[in-house]
């Protein structure tokens, strides 16, 4: 019998040069510029890691890589931006608890997939929260806040990043463990709550740490406290809320790299080594403990099971406090 080919035939030294031309293209990633979605406002925790993490994949790789802000409706813009965007390692996002864990319960009608629609690629940093308050405030700690706002019931205004934020739930947790009552106002990220707070039209912020710090620091807005189980390293002379006498109080946030679904694996393999090597660079720990972030490379694999457990625990958060958003 005659096998007759219609097309091109390739002898045994075409299919090794073709194999060959695909290796060297797979290897010759990155070959031109990279963005990094960020879906929040600059300026932002998420905006300070993905550009400390996006100036060092430039200077490794010598190409440029582009921190594109696409803020809105919770960070589920942006995310849902990377989430459609060509699976070709040069589209990432810095993806959060809020876009990861804490949206996929919040929004019943959410355009995405937390764990479908991306490949993870390497856990960033986990950032504590901080309770802070305007110079206006008459209150020095968490539980002459307490006592304010139990006398003021209502009077009080809290801001957050936005509904369903960690900052948001860090605060509904926290009102809710101590009966208080005060007024959510919601904002478009962690810059305008800020400013509002030093201008004092707000009162009372629990957000992550590092817009915050420098803030602190300069006297500008008073600290009461942060609100993990253990005391932040950017921050030591601060107790936890739970030392402050809100036992068992506990809340923080992370932040990640992630690709599109589809994603060749070798592709976020060689993503996933650099963003830990960066990680661990004696500048780059220095430069986020001290804006309160504590750098946390992973692999992939180690990401993926953390983001399903984190789904779990910020989902029966909402349940208790009730958040809700179509």
């Amino acid at each position: 019998m005659v096998l007759r080919c219609f097309g091109p035939v390739l002898t045994g030294i075409g299919i090794l040069g073709v194999l060959a031309g695909t290796a060297g293209a797979q290897s010759a990633y990155p070959n031109k510029s990279l963005r990094i979605i960020v879906a929040y406002t600059p300026a932002g925790t998420t905006d300070i890691l993905a550009r400390a993490i996006g100036q060092k994949l430039t200077e490794a790789w010598s190409q440029p890589v582009i921190v594109d802000n696409r803020p809105g409706a919770n960070g589920n813009i942006g995310t849902e931006i990377a989430a459609k965007a060509a699976p070709d390692g040069y589209t990432l996002l810095m993806g959060t608890a809020g876009t990861h864990a804490i949206n996929p319960t919040l929004y019943p009608k959410l355009q995405y997939d937390a764990l479908k629609d991306f490949a993870p690629i390497s856990l960033a940093a986990i950032v504590p929260n901080i309770v802070v308050v305007s110079n206006a405030l008459p209150v020095k700690n968490v539980q002459e806040l307490i006592a304010y706002a139990k006398a003021n019931p209502g009077k009080l205004a809290h801001g957050s990043p936005g509904i369903g934020s960690t900052g948001h739930l860090s605060a509904e947790l926290f009102k809710s463990m101590t009966g208080i009552r005060m007024t959510h106002v919601a904002y478009k990220g962690s810059a305008p709550t800020l400013q509002d707070l030093m201008s004092g039209q707000l009162q009372v912020v629990i957000d992550n740490i590092p817009p915050y710090l420098p803030q602190v620091k300069a006297g500008k807005i008073r600290a009461l406290a942060v609100t993990p189980a253990k005391r932040s390293p950017a921050a030591p002379e601060l107790p936890t809320v739970s030392e402050a006498g809100v036992k068992g109080y506990d809340a923080s946030t992370w932040f990640g790299l992630f690709a599109p679904a589809g994603t060749p694996p070798e592709v976020v393999a060689k993503i996933s080594a650099e963003t830990r090597r960066i990680l661990g660079l004696p500048d780059v720990r220095d430069r986020l403990l001290g804006l309160g972030a504590q750098p946390a490379g992973s692999s992939p694999e180690e990401f993926a099971r953390f983001v399903q457990d984190e789904i779990e625990k910020w989902a029966k958060v909402i349940r208790e406090a009730n958040v809700t958003l179509n």
